[in-house]
């Protein structure tokens, strides 16, 4: 199919899901007491801004949980499963080697007509990467009506004997329509990577004949990470306000990767934005990786803070290393 007009897009509906287990600061402290691993709730809050997460039971996949979120920006958007020609699932926990999330999430969708289907693996840049392949796409008419998801079940890469890591990341799912449009609704976008820091944040395990080898677990050296992601999460906001022509006072709304409260803060004070224009998650979902933005995006639209006109900057940074943002009129 190829579509001659019109050449924007901007996204018509969000959604969200979490998996029904809350897990608190406190009841996870007690968790890994038993295991010998000191910590408290104070001691999270202070490094991360983090008071609970969600984790999903075994049988809870990151296509379950992504299913779920598009059914609820189906349902925002007013479209059925039947409109969609596009998929983009970005992931770094897919439910298989293969095939692709999107596929399994197309079958569970019953979105039965051929349509294109890809996961993107950027980690939790994963969803800024995926906004703009969709937009891209719509822009050349290759698609007019795509699902944009975000899943994540990392509860089942953390190491419960390293308390630097285990207390940060959490399970979720964050999904968006985004429709082709004769108004810009996506504004710019910008996408970068630099392998060199690869080691800094990473699984390393790999796979070979069914078995994982080596360390199957996240690592990361958080040091490392926070200073690197305050510099390019600066620059990637700046590069994508000039692409678009726009300046830091026409943002309405800051929706970084929640990752934790520190970097947001320090983003936020970069470009002269006050905390109360920067949507904050992570003290409830910890760092979800690529449902991030678009957990976060979905909980601002239904709490009626993102409002139709608002101008929104989303971005992320993430293992890789990777990081990108994206500038639209909501």
């Amino acid at each position: 199919m190829t579509l001659t007009s019109p050449r924007h897009s901007r996204i018509t509906g969000t959604g969200s899901a979490l998996p029904p287990r809350r897990l608190t600061n406190a009841e996870l402290a007690t968790e890994l007491g038993a295991r010998g691993i000191e910590t408290s709730d104070e001691w999270i809050v202070e490094r991360t801004g983090i008071r609970s997460r969600h984790f999903a039971s075994p049988e809870i996949s990151a296509s379950d949980l992504a299913v779920e979120a598009a059914r609820h920006a189906l349902e925002a958007a007013s479209l059925k499963g039947s409109d969609i020609d596009l998929i983009i699932v970005a992931t770094s926990t897919p439910d298989m080697i293969f095939p692709s999330t999107a596929t399994i999430v197309q079958r569970k969708l019953g979105i039965v007509h051929g349509c294109p289907a890809m996961d993107v693996q950027a980690v939790c840049s994963g969803f800024i990467y995926a906004l703009t392949l969709a937009d891209a796409m719509i822009r050349t008419g290759s698609a007019r009506h795509a699902l944009v998801i975000g899943a994540e079940v990392f509860s089942r890469i953390l190491n419960f004997d390293d308390r630097t890591t285990c207390v940060l990341f959490g399970d979720g799912a964050g999904a968006v329509v985004l429709s082709a449009s004769d108004a810009p609704g996506i504004l710019a976008t910008d996408l970068h990577a630099d392998g060199r820091h690869l080691d800094i944040l990473c699984t390393p395990g790999a796979l070979s004949g069914g078995s994982v080898l080596g360390d199957p677990f996240l690592r990361m050296d958080g040091q490392a990470v926070f200073k690197l992601a305050v510099g390019v999460l600066e620059s990637t906001a700046r590069a994508v306000l000039e692409k678009a022509g726009r300046s830091e006072q026409d943002i309405d709304w800051l929706i970084p990767h929640q990752a934790n409260i520190r970097i947001m803060q320090s983003t936020a004070r970069k470009l002269k934005l006050p905390m109360d224009k920067v949507i904050v998650t992570v003290d409830r979902h910890g760092n979800t990786s690529a449902a991030s933005i678009p957990l976060a995006l979905d909980e601002a639209v239904r709490s009626h803070r993102v409002k139709t006109g608002d101008t929104v900057l989303l971005e992320g940074v993430g293992g890789g290393f990777t990081w990108g943002a994206v500038l639209l009129d909501f």
